[in-house]
Protein backbone atom coordinates (compact mmCIF):
# COMPACT_ATOMS: atom_id res chain seq x y z
CA UNK A 1 0.00 0.00 0.00
CA UNK A 2 1.27 3.38 -0.79
CA UNK A 3 2.07 6.24 2.02
CA UNK A 4 -0.32 7.90 3.17
CA UNK A 5 0.78 9.87 6.29
CA UNK A 6 0.01 13.71 7.91
CA UNK A 7 2.69 15.33 9.53
CA UNK A 8 2.18 17.64 12.35
CA UNK A 9 4.07 21.16 12.29
CA UNK A 10 2.04 23.22 14.22
CA UNK A 11 -1.44 22.51 16.43
CA UNK A 12 -1.36 25.21 18.42
CA UNK A 13 -3.91 28.15 17.95
CA UNK A 14 -3.86 32.28 17.58
CA UNK A 15 -0.31 32.93 18.95
CA UNK A 16 3.43 31.05 18.74
CA UNK A 17 3.83 29.86 22.82
CA UNK A 18 6.87 27.70 24.25
CA UNK A 19 4.77 24.65 23.72
CA UNK A 20 2.77 24.73 20.52
CA UNK A 21 3.74 26.32 16.87
CA UNK A 22 1.07 27.76 14.99
CA UNK A 23 -1.17 25.60 12.51
CA UNK A 24 0.57 23.85 9.59
CA UNK A 25 0.91 20.79 8.68
CA UNK A 26 2.18 18.43 5.62
CA UNK A 27 0.42 15.63 4.53
CA UNK A 28 2.40 12.69 1.93
CA UNK A 29 0.32 10.88 -0.55
CA UNK A 30 2.00 8.23 -2.81
CA UNK A 31 5.10 10.01 -3.17
CA UNK A 32 3.45 14.03 -3.25
CA UNK A 33 3.72 16.55 -0.32
CA UNK A 34 1.14 18.81 -0.29
CA UNK A 35 1.27 21.96 3.00
CA UNK A 36 -2.30 22.62 4.40
CA UNK A 37 -1.58 25.94 6.18
CA UNK A 38 1.57 27.99 7.00
CA UNK A 39 1.78 29.76 10.15
CA UNK A 40 4.73 31.32 11.85
CA UNK A 41 7.97 28.94 12.54
CA UNK A 42 6.63 26.63 9.75
CA UNK A 43 10.05 26.33 8.10
CA UNK A 44 11.77 25.75 11.32
CA UNK A 45 9.39 22.71 11.93
CA UNK A 46 10.13 21.53 8.43
CA UNK A 47 13.57 21.54 9.59
CA UNK A 48 13.19 19.53 12.62
CA UNK A 49 10.31 17.25 10.38
CA UNK A 50 12.98 16.41 8.13
CA UNK A 51 10.74 17.53 5.38
CA UNK A 52 12.23 18.00 2.23
CA UNK A 53 11.30 22.18 0.93
CA UNK A 54 11.53 21.33 -2.67
CA UNK A 55 9.56 18.42 -2.54
CA UNK A 56 6.26 20.93 -1.43
CA UNK A 57 4.69 21.97 -4.78
CA UNK A 58 1.10 22.48 -3.53
CA UNK A 59 0.34 24.93 -0.52
CA UNK A 60 -3.90 24.96 0.87
CA UNK A 61 -4.62 27.83 2.88
CA UNK A 62 -8.06 27.81 4.76
CA UNK A 63 -8.81 31.18 5.62
CA UNK A 64 -6.93 34.24 6.21
CA UNK A 65 -6.24 34.39 9.87
CA UNK A 66 -2.66 35.29 10.75
CA UNK A 67 -1.82 32.16 12.55
CA UNK A 68 -2.49 29.88 9.72
CA UNK A 69 -1.33 31.86 7.17
CA UNK A 70 1.72 34.50 8.54
CA UNK A 71 4.12 31.72 7.66
CA UNK A 72 3.69 32.03 3.52
CA UNK A 73 5.14 34.96 2.21
CA UNK A 74 8.77 34.15 4.51
CA UNK A 75 8.69 30.40 2.84
CA UNK A 76 8.16 31.77 -0.56
CA UNK A 77 11.03 34.11 -0.01
CA UNK A 78 13.18 31.10 1.29
CA UNK A 79 11.87 28.79 -1.86
CA UNK A 80 13.49 31.59 -3.89
CA UNK A 81 16.86 32.02 -1.73
CA UNK A 82 17.53 27.87 -1.93
CA UNK A 83 17.20 28.03 -5.55
CA UNK A 84 13.87 26.31 -6.19
CA UNK A 85 13.03 26.37 -9.67
CA UNK A 86 9.83 24.21 -9.93
CA UNK A 87 6.45 25.81 -10.10
CA UNK A 88 5.09 26.86 -6.30
CA UNK A 89 0.72 26.77 -6.16
CA UNK A 90 -1.01 28.45 -3.53
CA UNK A 91 -4.86 27.57 -2.94
CA UNK A 92 -6.03 29.79 -0.80
CA UNK A 93 -9.53 32.05 -0.29
CA UNK A 94 -9.54 34.84 -3.25
CA UNK A 95 -9.23 37.67 -1.09
CA UNK A 96 -5.70 36.49 -0.35
CA UNK A 97 -4.45 36.95 -4.01
CA UNK A 98 -3.86 40.39 -4.28
CA UNK A 99 -2.61 40.73 -0.99
CA UNK A 100 -0.06 38.15 -1.69
CA UNK A 101 1.32 39.71 -4.91
CA UNK A 102 1.67 43.00 -3.55
CA UNK A 103 4.35 41.66 -0.45
CA UNK A 104 5.79 39.38 -3.43
CA UNK A 105 6.31 42.56 -5.48
CA UNK A 106 7.93 44.20 -2.68
CA UNK A 107 10.17 41.20 -0.82
CA UNK A 108 10.47 38.48 -3.66
CA UNK A 109 10.95 40.40 -6.74
CA UNK A 110 13.81 38.19 -8.04
CA UNK A 111 12.37 34.73 -7.64
CA UNK A 112 13.49 32.67 -10.50
CA UNK A 113 10.60 30.08 -9.89
CA UNK A 114 6.25 31.07 -10.61
CA UNK A 115 4.42 30.95 -7.69
CA UNK A 116 0.83 30.59 -9.56
CA UNK A 117 -2.44 30.95 -7.45
CA UNK A 118 -5.27 29.59 -7.82
CA UNK A 119 -8.09 31.25 -5.62
CA UNK A 120 -11.23 29.42 -3.99
CA UNK A 121 -14.83 30.40 -2.49
CA UNK A 122 -14.29 29.18 0.72
CA UNK A 123 -18.26 29.24 1.44
CA UNK A 124 -18.38 26.70 -1.18
CA UNK A 125 -17.79 22.97 -1.70
CA UNK A 126 -15.53 22.00 -4.37
CA UNK A 127 -13.09 20.48 -5.89
CA UNK A 128 -10.07 22.16 -5.94
CA UNK A 129 -7.04 20.00 -6.78
CA UNK A 130 -6.66 16.70 -8.53
CA UNK A 131 -4.52 14.51 -10.10
CA UNK A 132 -4.87 10.42 -11.27
CA UNK A 133 -4.83 9.53 -8.40
CA UNK A 134 -6.18 11.72 -5.95
CA UNK A 135 -9.24 14.95 -4.87
CA UNK A 136 -8.59 17.57 -2.58
CA UNK A 137 -11.83 19.04 -1.89
CA UNK A 138 -12.84 21.85 -0.07
CA UNK A 139 -15.48 22.42 2.28
CA UNK A 140 -17.25 25.63 4.36
CA UNK A 141 -16.26 25.83 7.88
CA UNK A 142 -18.15 27.68 10.34
CA UNK A 143 -15.75 30.20 11.58
CA UNK A 144 -15.61 33.83 12.55
CA UNK A 145 -14.36 34.62 8.80
CA UNK A 146 -14.67 32.77 5.60
CA UNK A 147 -12.79 29.53 6.64
CA UNK A 148 -12.57 26.48 4.77
CA UNK A 149 -11.77 22.46 5.56
CA UNK A 150 -10.06 20.43 3.06
CA UNK A 151 -10.51 16.72 2.40
CA UNK A 152 -7.67 14.43 0.96
CA UNK A 153 -9.38 11.45 -0.55
CA UNK A 154 -7.93 8.96 -3.01
CA UNK A 155 -9.13 7.57 -6.30
CA UNK A 156 -9.99 4.01 -6.61
CA UNK A 157 -7.32 2.21 -8.71
CA UNK A 158 -7.68 -1.31 -10.78
CA UNK A 159 -7.50 -4.19 -9.17
CA UNK A 160 -3.86 -6.52 -8.31
CA UNK A 161 -3.24 -8.72 -10.69
CA UNK A 162 -2.65 -12.32 -9.37
CA UNK A 163 1.03 -13.10 -10.65
CA UNK A 164 0.29 -17.02 -9.56
CA UNK A 165 -3.03 -17.18 -11.32
CA UNK A 166 -1.80 -15.16 -14.69
CA UNK A 167 0.96 -17.25 -15.08
CA UNK A 168 -0.64 -20.56 -14.69
CA UNK A 169 -3.39 -19.89 -16.91
CA UNK A 170 -0.38 -18.41 -19.56
CA UNK A 171 -1.93 -14.71 -19.33
CA UNK A 172 0.46 -12.45 -21.59
CA UNK A 173 1.96 -9.42 -19.76
CA UNK A 174 1.17 -6.95 -22.27
CA UNK A 175 -2.77 -8.28 -21.50
CA UNK A 176 -2.58 -6.92 -17.17
CA UNK A 177 -3.65 -4.00 -17.63
CA UNK A 178 -7.06 -4.74 -19.43
CA UNK A 179 -7.82 -7.63 -16.95
CA UNK A 180 -6.36 -5.21 -13.76
CA UNK A 181 -8.83 -3.35 -15.09
CA UNK A 182 -11.68 -5.74 -15.11
CA UNK A 183 -11.59 -8.04 -18.45
CA UNK A 184 -11.62 -11.74 -18.11
CA UNK A 185 -9.11 -13.67 -20.08
CA UNK A 186 -9.76 -15.70 -22.94
CA UNK A 187 -7.00 -19.10 -23.48
CA UNK A 188 -5.84 -20.22 -27.02
CA UNK A 189 -8.61 -22.83 -26.46
CA UNK A 190 -11.99 -20.89 -26.20
CA UNK A 191 -12.11 -20.92 -22.15
CA UNK A 192 -12.79 -17.48 -20.75
CA UNK A 193 -11.05 -17.49 -16.88
CA UNK A 194 -13.36 -14.55 -15.26
CA UNK A 195 -11.38 -11.37 -13.96
CA UNK A 196 -12.15 -12.22 -10.31
CA UNK A 197 -10.09 -15.64 -10.74
CA UNK A 198 -6.79 -13.73 -11.92
CA UNK A 199 -6.80 -10.63 -9.56
CA UNK A 200 -7.42 -9.48 -6.11
CA UNK A 201 -9.28 -6.56 -4.73
CA UNK A 202 -7.87 -2.97 -5.10
CA UNK A 203 -6.78 -1.14 -2.05
CA UNK A 204 -9.49 0.59 -0.13
CA UNK A 205 -9.48 4.44 -0.78
CA UNK A 206 -8.41 6.38 1.83
CA UNK A 207 -9.26 9.65 3.04
CA UNK A 208 -8.25 12.56 5.33
CA UNK A 209 -9.85 15.45 6.47
CA UNK A 210 -9.02 18.67 7.82
CA UNK A 211 -11.78 20.65 9.96
CA UNK A 212 -9.91 23.78 11.82
CA UNK A 213 -10.73 26.43 12.49
CA UNK A 214 -14.56 25.48 13.51
CA UNK A 215 -17.81 25.58 15.42
CA UNK A 216 -19.71 22.38 15.44
CA UNK A 217 -20.78 22.04 11.84
CA UNK A 218 -23.11 19.12 11.33
CA UNK A 219 -23.59 20.65 7.44
CA UNK A 220 -20.06 19.34 6.74
CA UNK A 221 -20.95 15.83 7.92
CA UNK A 222 -21.96 14.57 4.62
CA UNK A 223 -18.62 15.59 3.14
CA UNK A 224 -16.02 13.58 5.34
CA UNK A 225 -18.25 10.46 6.28
CA UNK A 226 -15.84 7.52 6.44
CA UNK A 227 -12.98 9.58 6.75
CA UNK A 228 -10.15 7.32 8.17
CA UNK A 229 -9.12 10.35 9.95
CA UNK A 230 -10.51 13.56 10.93
CA UNK A 231 -8.02 16.59 12.35
CA UNK A 232 -10.55 18.76 14.09
CA UNK A 233 -10.65 21.69 15.76
CA UNK A 234 -10.46 21.65 19.69
CA UNK A 235 -9.42 24.97 20.90
CA UNK A 236 -11.08 24.71 24.59
CA UNK A 237 -12.67 21.82 27.35
CA UNK A 238 -16.60 22.43 27.60
CA UNK A 239 -15.78 23.84 30.99
CA UNK A 240 -14.71 26.76 28.60
CA UNK A 241 -17.93 26.06 26.14
CA UNK A 242 -18.69 29.76 26.22
CA UNK A 243 -15.59 30.73 24.74
CA UNK A 244 -16.26 28.67 21.83
CA UNK A 245 -19.47 29.65 21.36
CA UNK A 246 -18.13 33.43 21.10
CA UNK A 247 -14.87 32.52 19.02
CA UNK A 248 -16.77 30.08 16.61
CA UNK A 249 -14.54 27.41 17.69
CA UNK A 250 -14.69 23.67 19.22
CA UNK A 251 -14.62 22.02 22.22
CA UNK A 252 -13.58 18.29 22.57
CA UNK A 253 -16.71 17.06 22.89
CA UNK A 254 -17.45 18.83 19.85
CA UNK A 255 -14.83 17.35 17.65
CA UNK A 256 -15.68 13.90 19.17
CA UNK A 257 -19.82 14.28 18.36
CA UNK A 258 -18.09 15.28 14.47
CA UNK A 259 -16.23 12.24 14.53
CA UNK A 260 -18.82 9.61 15.59
CA UNK A 261 -21.36 11.01 13.12
CA UNK A 262 -19.00 11.08 10.49
CA UNK A 263 -18.17 7.16 11.31
CA UNK A 264 -14.69 8.18 10.92
CA UNK A 265 -12.13 5.92 11.94
CA UNK A 266 -9.78 7.54 13.81
CA UNK A 267 -9.84 11.53 15.46
CA UNK A 268 -6.66 13.81 15.89
CA UNK A 269 -7.73 17.19 18.19
CA UNK A 270 -5.47 20.10 17.37
CA UNK A 271 -5.64 23.93 17.31
CA UNK A 272 -5.19 24.35 21.31
CA UNK A 273 -5.83 26.95 23.68
CA UNK A 274 -2.64 27.92 25.02
CA UNK A 275 -4.39 28.05 28.61
CA UNK A 276 -4.09 23.88 28.60
CA UNK A 277 -0.57 23.38 30.31
CA UNK A 278 -1.48 19.77 29.74
CA UNK A 279 -4.25 19.05 27.23
CA UNK A 280 -4.64 15.41 29.00
CA UNK A 281 -8.46 16.97 29.49
CA UNK A 282 -9.20 17.25 26.06
CA UNK A 283 -8.42 13.83 25.05
CA UNK A 284 -10.06 12.32 28.02
CA UNK A 285 -13.30 14.56 27.26
CA UNK A 286 -13.20 12.91 23.32
CA UNK A 287 -12.68 9.63 24.49
CA UNK A 288 -15.77 9.78 26.07
CA UNK A 289 -17.13 10.11 23.17
CA UNK A 290 -15.37 8.63 20.86
CA UNK A 291 -12.42 6.14 22.03
CA UNK A 292 -10.24 6.40 19.16
CA UNK A 293 -8.66 9.69 19.76
CA UNK A 294 -5.35 10.99 19.84
CA UNK A 295 -3.74 14.19 20.26
CA UNK A 296 -1.98 16.37 17.71
CA UNK A 297 2.02 17.45 18.50
CA UNK A 298 4.94 19.08 16.55
CA UNK A 299 6.69 16.28 14.67
CA UNK A 300 4.02 13.36 15.04
CA UNK A 301 3.84 11.69 11.82
CA UNK A 302 0.12 9.48 11.29
CA UNK A 303 0.13 7.02 8.76
CA UNK A 304 -3.74 6.53 7.37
Amino acid sequence: MEKFQVTILGCGSATPSPKHYTSSQVIEIRGKLFMVDCGEGTQIQLRRSHVAFARINQIFISHLHGDHCFGLLGMISSFGLLGRTAPLIIHAPQELGPVLQYEMDFYCRDLEYQVEFQGFDPDTTSVIYEDRSLSVTAFPLRHRVPCAGFLFQEKPTSDHLDRAAADFYGVPTWDYNRIKDGGDFITPDGDVIPHERLTKPADTCRSYAYCCDTAYNPSMIPIIKGADLIYHDCTYSSRNADLAKKHFHSTAADAARTAVESCARKLMLGHFSARYDDETCLLEEAKQLFPDTILAKENLTVSI
